[in-house]
């Protein structure tokens, strides 16, 4: 008989999902930190919602298919889909009406928590990332929304950035709004075409643009995206009203009033920027980063918005008739990451653990002890966790960049001492156990 194959595993990732290591993962926490010291003080109160959702309170379902796909990933509990939070504002609005009597008006929460997206993965674009979202559902004061622009300014900048490294964009949903009225165009799908042509003018231009804002667009690979089908002369109405550099509606004019209030000034005007095309209904802001980095492939590359926002006041209307004008911003913080740990090196305090090598099995208790002293003056300290010769042991404790080995064989015990080898100079010291933890703390100061 001939022995049945048996299939391994495959050690590779989905496409868009990714390991993230230490050091990643502390500068993480250290952006986290300082969300949180600005939510505080600004008053937003801290949320957590489930990963999972029944898919049509999020809102993202064709009901012309079976399954629900469109950009979420989703299975089926008995007889209702169920999927992974697209985003942390759909979650929100349910949470708010749930809630509705209870939360104060207006109610300002942040969320920090992972999202999911079945979409193409791009550079730092992944289908499961971090967000973070603050918002206040309750107002329509558009101090609100100036307010947050405000507020993740200071975040940036708390994070590392200087004002020149990063823009504020801001425009109006009212705006395209106006424009179509204008133009007497009034077909639902039309419109949204013609919102997702204009949402690609940075990357196709306006020549690209006004191609799908007509019969279409046929890009390099031969794919052809058919167009919104407006008229020669709607097109240009809309291009030169786009154009125009000076904010005209009521809300942005009210924004902008505000922003001077607060001598804030890192933003600039853009009536192009369009952002979620299904809900947004006033005032839209955008978070772009200024500066180059350099992508898997090691090409330089602009790198963009790492998030945006604006005003949804009809969101949790979508679960019944509730009085609940909202405004909110979301920033993706694996792309911020991603973006930071280029431009900036950052001193993240990565605790690297002594190693207390083993010679003998039955040493064990005296081992125990030293790592005890150590442990109890807060140094990071590890007994060899294997079975190694010293060799071994001392590749080992190089691997994971420890700054110090403790050499403590039979010789050392019986005269009182050991030997500790500081990894970075390789210099070795005959000292007292008592002596220890100043002798470390020392080497590991100068490494810092």
């Amino acid at each position: 008989m001939t022995k049945e194959k048996k299939n391994k595993p495959s050690k590779d990732l989905p496409l868009g999902f990714v390991d993230r290591q230490e050091k990643e993962l502390l500068v993480r926490d250290f952006i986290i930190s300082n969300i949180k010291e600005v939510m505080i003080k600004y008053g937003f109160q801290y949320l957590e919602t489930p990963s999972f959702e029944y898919s049509d309170s999020i809102g993202k379902f064709l009901p012309d298919k079976e399954r629900p796909d469109e950009g979420v990933f989703s299975f089926k509990d008995e007889n209702k889909w169920l999927s992974l939070r697209y985003d942390l504002t759909a979650p929100l609005a349910r949470y708010v009406a749930k809630n509705y009597l209870e939360i104060p008006k207006p109610f300002k929460r942040y969320q920090l928590g992972t999202v999911w997206r079945n979409e193409k993965p791009g550079p730092g674009r992944f289908r499961e990332f971090l967000q973070f979202d603050a918002d206040y559902v309750g107002t329509k004061s558009l101090q609100a929304d100036a307010e947050l622009c405000v507020m993740i300014s200071e975040i940036l900048e708390k994070c590392g950035l200087m004002k020149s490294e990063y823009t504020i964009k801001i425009s109006s949903r009212k705006i395209t709004e106006e424009l179509f009225k204008k133009l007497n165009i009034s077909d639902s799908q039309q419109k949204l075409t013609a919102l997702r042509a204009l949402d690609k003018i940075d990357r196709l231009g306006w020549d690209g643009v006004k191609e799908l804002l007509g019969k279409g667009r046929k890009d390099k690979s031969g794919d052809f995206t058919k167009g919104a089908n407006l008229k020669l002369e709607d097109i240009k109405t809309i291009e030169e009203t786009l154009k125009k550099n000076s904010p005209e509606t009521e809300d942005l004019v009210e924004i902008l009033k505000t922003f001077k209030d607060y001598n804030f000034n890192n933003f600039e005007f853009d009536p192009t920027i369009i952002r979620g095309l299904e809900y947004y209904t006033g005032a839209i802001f955008e978070v772009n980063l200024k500066f180059d980095v350099t992508n898997n492939k090691g090409q330089v590359i602009q790198f963009g918005s790492i998030g945006g926002g604006g005003r949804y006041d009809n969101l949790v209307n979508n679960f019944g008739n509730y009085d609940a004008p909202a405004t909110g911003i979301s920033i993706g913080l694996d792309r911020l990451v991603y973006a930071l740990m280029q431009k900036k090196e950052f001193k993240v305090k990565q605790s690297k653990p002594v190693v207390i090598c083993v010679f003998d099995k039955n040493l064990m208790k005296d081992y125990i002890n030293v790592q005890t002293i150590l442990r109890k003056a807060g140094v990071s300290t590890e007994i060899y966790p294997g079975e190694s010769k010293l060799k071994k042991q001392m590749e080992y404790a190089d691997k994971i960049k420890s700054p110090a080995v403790i050499l403590y064989g039979e010789n050392e015990m019986k005269s009182g001492k050991l030997i500790l080898r500081n990894l970075s100079s390789g210099e070795e010291k005959l000292i007292e156990i008592r002596e220890i933890v100043n002798e470390i703390k020392k080497i590991i100061r100068s490494n810092n």
